[in-house]
């Protein structure tokens, strides 16, 4: 046999494989174009929520994968900070303390004007607009309902109640130092002796004589909330609304409280990465996980509460939205940058004094 011989090609397969070759050079090309964005954002069950049904519709009509650094606000701030002269992110969720501190230190660029901020709450519109919450939650109270019944007691109505001495021993309270649960019942028992958040001398000045008294126990965080109530060494503790749905969800006989001073405004928000290498997109990005259909979405796999006040929630969580919009009436606001200004010296008073 020649080798040498050429292969002749028919014409229909010559047409299929031009065909093939062009395909293969378009896909190729698409590929090509895909562009990336980097959203730095808490792990766990809010990843697994916006990765697997409120990112995928963003990126199939902008051609752009989307990919998640995970880490806490405090973790995703320090990434944010290393890296501000060339950003490895384009946008960053940050709970909304940490988030002030972020718009204060040049990290983040202005939200482009759009119709959808117009449907957010006032409150969810940080910093005239260089950030927006995307997850809104309260912390108010949480009581052992299994407790409240075998006492006969009432369920709790104001931040005062903490220092009910009926209530004595069976006070859990999360370090104020450390946790932003404990900062909010402190600083809203603080408003009640006349303070604000910049002035805290009422709140320590009565604390010893007040709620101090007790409180069983003052732990870092609440992950050892749900073993206390169990135990019934937890009556009443600051909490939020998402926090005890979930301990109720595993059988855990607690139940929320809003006081009458109002709860405290607890969200994640988002912002736009200063300098990053997508700006257009990224701005575009944010305004859509702003939008009604990301939130519903959210709200439907996450549990997520909108900042969006157009947001229709599905059967499920009808109700639940429709009580946490009951909430947000009386909600109150923390002045971030007077917290964060001296929240160093706060700690340390804290913890000597309150702590020790």
């Amino acid at each position: 046999m020649n080798r040498n011989r050429r292969r002749t090609i028919r014409p229909g397969r010559a047409k299929w494989l031009a065909g093939a070759i062009m395909l293969a050079a378009l896909s190729a090309g698409a590929a090509a174009q895909q562009k990336t964005l980097y959203v730095g954002m808490n792990g766990g069950d809010m990843e697994r929520a916006f990765t697997q049904h409120v990112f995928p519709a963003f990126e199939k009509a902008n051609n752009v994968k989307i990919v998640v650094v995970p880490g806490t606000s405090t973790e995703v701030l320090a990434k944010a900070q290393a890296y501000k002269n060339t950003p490895q992110m384009h946008v960053m969720f940050l709970d909304d303390g940490v988030m002030a501190r972020a718009v204060s230190m040049g990290l983040c660029e202005k939200l482009q004007d759009s119709p959808v901020l117009k449907d957010l709450y006032p409150a969810a519109v940080m910093k005239d607009g260089m950030a927006a919450g995307i997850d809104m939650g309260m912390t108010g109270l949480g009581y052992n309902t299994r407790l409240f019944k075998q006492n006969g007691w009432a369920a709790p109505t104001s931040w005062g109640d903490l220092a009910d001495p009926k209530y004595k021993g069976k006070v859990v309270f999360q370090s104020a130092a450390n946790s932003t649960f404990g900062l909010h019942g402190f600083l809203m028992f603080n408003r009640m002796q006349g303070g604000d958040d910049q002035h805290v001398d009422p709140g320590f000045a009565k604390w010893g004589d007040t709620i101090g008294p007790n409180v069983l126990e003052y732990i870092p965080n609440s992950a050892k909330l749900a073993e206390m109530i169990q135990s019934d060494e937890a009556a009443i503790f600051p909490l939020t609304p998402t926090a005890i749905a979930r301990l109720k969800r595993r059988g855990i006989p607690v139940e929320y409280a809003q006081p009458k001073e109002g709860s405290v405004i607890l969200m994640v928000g988002e912002c736009v990465v200063a300098r990053n290498s997508e700006p257009e997109l990224a701005q575009k990005l944010a305004l859509y996980l702003l939008s009604p259909q990301a939130q519903a979405s959210a709200l439907q796999y996450g549990g997520h509460f909108p900042s969006n006040r157009t947001v229709q929630a599905d059967a499920g969580n009808q109700d639940m939205l429709k009580q946490f919009q009951a909430y947000m009436q009386t909600a109150k606001v923390l002045d971030w940058d007077a917290i964060n200004a001296t929240r160093a010296a706060f700690n340390a008073r804290w913890n000597r004094t309150v702590e020790r």
